[in-house]
Parts: C-alpha cells; structure tokens; sequence
C-alpha cells in the first residue's frame, strides 16, 4: 500500500493487490523528492516519463499535483493495467499515458520523439550499476531531457555514481536520489557554412 502524499488526492491511500511483487518509493523519500522538484517546476506545466512505473507510486503524486503529461513505461501488465485502473477511478486518465514495454527497448524505440522536463527511474534495486548507467546515457543521449530538465535515478545508498552530468545525490536511508543535467547541446556548425 502506498499514499498519495499531496495535491487533489492528498492522503489517499492506494492499495494494490497482495501478490504484486513491488517496492513502492517511502512516503519520506517521496516527500523529500517532490519537495525538490517542486521548488524548480511548476508541476502543471511539465511533462514527466516515470521509468520502471511499478504500480504508479510516482506517477499518480505527479497527477495528484496536477502534472496534465506524464508517461509511464513499465513491463509488467498486471502494473499497468493497475495504474490504468487507479488512474480513471481517481479520474487522472488523461494525464496519464501507460506503456507497457521493457524501459531499456522502449528508450531505445522512442528515441529522439519526446522530451520530458523530468525523468524519474526507479529500477529495481538489484539491477547491476552498468544497467542504470545505461539507462542515464540512453536517457541523456536520446534528447529525453528538455535544457531545463533533469534525470532523477532512484538506487540503493550504497551505490554511488561517478559520472560529469551528475549535479547532485540526497540520501534518505537506505534509498538516495541522484540528479543528472542534460547534456550540453553540441553548436552546431551554422557560422562556417555562411
């Protein structure tokens, strides 16, 4: 069970059935995480795509707070067809876009088609560190970030990232956030060509 900590639904408790095998983000990190973000976006004017989606713990706190675009891609489709379902009884339906699809093929797929003024991921804290840094260079390399927006990676404490668009880490016990910049566009070669 997870709570939908602010916005319209303010302390609506989500339970997802039993058997689901997930690990939804605690309402401490949670708060600390959107108290962040909300200091730098207004969330009804973003877009989002929230990565390794679960059962739509972050997804849902976004449209909770008034986010009208947010995608969500996760593999399992007893996930999505949950966060469909709570999405239209919580009447979010046309905020939320769920695909359903590997994140890693799906970021290769719709390369270079949208970009997001966030993107969270939150993997599954036993997939090897080569496997996020994938997901941060196919994120950062595939124009998935507007020039304002940012990358946050959920992981496991114990895992610290070493990488030069990395701006900034919280920790919130064993679960950190760490935040990554888009990549700096290339100039392009206008001024030898005239």
């Amino acid at each position: 069970m997870y709570r939908i900590i602010s916005g319209k639904w303010k302390a609506k408790k989500i339970a997802a059935p039993r058997n689901f095998d997930v690990r939804p983000t605690t309402d401490f990190a949670k708060e600390a995480l959107f108290s962040i973000l909300e200091n730098t976006y207004d969330m009804q004017s973003v877009s989002v795509l929230d990565l390794f989606a679960g059962i739509g713990s972050i997804t849902l706190e976004f449209a909770s707070r008034g986010c009208q675009d947010i995608t969500s891609v996760e593999m399992n489709p007893k996930h999505t067809a949950f966060i469909n379902a709570t999405a239209a009884e919580l009447d979010m339906a046309l905020q939320v876009n769920v695909q359903r699809g590997d994140v890693f093929d799906w970021l290769k797929k719709f390369r270079n088609k949208k970009s997001f003024e966030i993107v969270f991921s939150d993997a599954p804290f036993e997939m090897e560190e080569k496997k996020y840094q994938e997901i941060i260079s196919l994120v950062l390399n595939n124009k998935y970030l507007k020039e304002n927006g940012v990358l946050v990676v959920e992981h496991q404490s114990r895992m610290k990232f070493d990488h030069p668009n990395l701006v900034d880490t919280r920790k919130y016990g064993n679960v950190s956030f760490s935040f990554f910049k888009p990549n700096k566009e290339e100039v392009t070669e206008i001024q030898n060509q005239e």
